[in-house]
């Protein structure tokens, strides 16, 4: 009712529909970017074009310098440019031996480019090295991958995940992501509430860390 008024409201100070409806639509991002965080960030993208930018300058100046040949693959690989990503990656593999956030990047490009069994190996690594990798994710990216061509090893995967992502939002709505992708509605639902049910538990300098998550569970669920 409030977003029917608000409408009518900018309708006529605007004495425009249209107009009205994207300044509506504006306010609205705004107010989800400052307290939820649902929808993607319109500078995000920019922003990384601009660090992939400045790292390959650092590495033409520096071409032993791994710690930016690691950063800029991971950005490669959240633009899924993943044979590049590779092939930075193999290029410190022998300094990077005993880090599990390396092993695990390895292994996601393999994975994403059908090497799925090198993939799995070298993300299993990484958890080897530190089971808490990336909060876990990993077993979620591993249950992914099997979840049409062997439901019981991907369930098995959710369950190491599900044991170390025990109270957090995010967690149980990634949880629940993964259970409805496997098509067992009764867990996804279950978790979707888990989630809903931890944010409304936290104290209130955390909830707007955990808000985004609340909310999409309450949508999924």
């Amino acid at each position: 009712m409030g977003k029917i008024f608000g409408f009518i409201l900018l309708w006529r100070l605007l004495g425009n529909p249209f107009l009205a409806i994207l300044v509506l639509l504006v306010i609205v991002y705004l107010l989800d970017r400052r307290f939820v965080g649902v929808f993607p960030s319109l500078t995000k993208p920019f922003k990384r074009m601009g660090q992939v930018s400045r790292l390959r300058t650092q590495i033409s100046m520096n071409p032993n310098d791994v710690s930016s040949k690691h950063e800029l693959a991971r950005l490669l690989i959240e633009r899924k440019k993943d044979a590049e990503a590779q092939k930075l990656l193999e290029s410190i593999a022998s300094q990077s031996e005993d880090s599990a956030e390396f092993w695990d990047d390895l292994g996601t490009v393999y994975v994403r480019q059908g090497d799925i069994q090198k993939g799995e190996a070298y993300i299993l690594k990484a958890l080897e090295i530190n089971p808490r990798v990336k909060y876990g994710r990993p077993y979620l990216r591993l249950a992914d991958v099997y979840k049409s061509s062997d439901r019981d090893k991907a369930v098995e995967y959710v369950h190491r995940f599900q044991e170390i992502q025990s109270s957090s939002c995010e967690g149980y709505y990634l949880l629940g992501m993964m259970y409805k992708a496997l098509d067992r509605q009764a867990e996804a639902k279950t978790a979707f509430q888990e989630s809903i049910n931890i944010y409304r538990s936290l104290p209130k300098y955390k909830k707007r860390q955990e808000r985004k998550w609340a909310v999409l569970s309450m949508m999924r669920k």
